[in-house]
């Protein structure tokens, strides 16, 4: 979780749809906010600090008299977007410094990104960036309909965005074939949004030939299969800087453990998705159960605490 925490003052709101709240915030002081890459996320304290969510910078980077988030209202929320929502100009809060693992490639001369609802949050900074560095890219933004869709005041008139709505005519829908293109060496695909408009996008993409390596995301909750510590059996864990072992029964995740045990881990969303909680492994074979790390990062031995687990006995961390 971050040690260190900025405050701020809501100076702007407004509703871009009916479930969807765009809110500006200011440092109290007027100075210039931390800066940021595009794809950033900050964690917030909502509702009196009971809560810590993250939620995506969509403001340009270049801006740092203010950052923007756009929350959209869950019906299964947590608490958090509900308490966003009802936040108003001049109340405080308090956010983390950004943090990235979802940034624009410096492999790629031409950019792709795929936002899905909610999803174009990150993806509008990273058009935002790509547009002031006059680099090749387009944005295709999936939604319902219009009336559910943010931002259509910046983005309908940009010749590089495309829209897709669910209730319009059948040969402005999203597909892979038609929008993407085969595969380019030169090439990157950012994908955001829910988890099944997620999933078909990338299924559909590396059916397409496009490699696992060019494919880029970020998702706002875990898939089915990421998240939890569930299942397994128990393991040791072993910390190389001080030599303490912990045990992880069936149920626990090792972070879990470690907080319980005082020890000074790193974390923040606790499901797999932020890469805050990131540790690299030293000995012993993983059981990668999150959602962020490519697998060049597992290979080099990254592992996240919160919800992954071990398949061999013992399990030695770089903590």
């Amino acid at each position: 979780m971050s040690d260190e925490w900025l405050d701020t003052i809501v100076v702007a709101r407004h509703d871009a749809t009916a479930r969807i709240v765009v809110l500006d915030l200011i440092s109290p002081a007027g100075a210039e906010l931390p800066e940021f890459a595009a794809g950033a996320h900050v964690d917030v304290l909502v509702d009196g600090a009971r809560l810590i969510r993250q939620y995506s910078l969509c403001g340009p980077p270049h801006d740092r008299t203010r950052y923007r988030l756009a929350v959209l209202a869950e019906t299964a929320s947590r608490g958090g977007s509900l308490g966003m929502h009802r936040l108003r100009e001049g109340d405080r809060l308090r956010i983390s410094r950004p943090r990235n693992r979802f940034g624009v490639s410096d492999q790629a001369s031409r950019h792709l990104l795929v936002a899905g609802g909610i999803g174009v949050t990150p993806l509008l900074a990273m058009a935002h960036a790509l547009e002031a560095g006059g680099a090749d890219y387009e944005l295709h933004y999936c939604a319902r309909s219009r009336a559910e869709s943010a931002f259509l005041d910046e983005l309908e008139h940009n010749h590089r965005v495309r829209l897709h709505f669910d209730d319009g005519p059948d040969e402005q829908r999203f597909t892979v074939a038609g929008d993407l293109g085969p595969p380019s060496p030169d090439t990157a695909i950012y994908v955001c949004g829910p988890g099944g408009f997620m999933d078909f996008v990338i299924s559909a993409a590396q059916g397409a030939g496009w490699p696992a390596e060019a494919i880029h995301k970020e998702r706002f909750a875990p898939t089915q299969d990421t998240g939890s510590p569930a299942g397994g059996g128990a393991f040791t864990v072993r910390l190389a800087k001080t030599g303490g072992e912990y045990e992880i029964k069936e149920g626990e995740s090792v972070l879990d453990v470690l907080l319980t045990a005082g020890v000074d881990a790193p974390y923040s969303c606790q499901q797999g998705i932020c890469g805050e909680c990131i540790v690299r492994v030293l000995a012993g074979e993983p059981d990668h159960r999150d959602d962020i790390l490519t697998d060049r990062e597992r290979a080099d031995g990254l592992f996240t605490t919160c919800s992954s687990r071990a398949h061999s006995p013992i399990l030695e961390l770089d903590l």
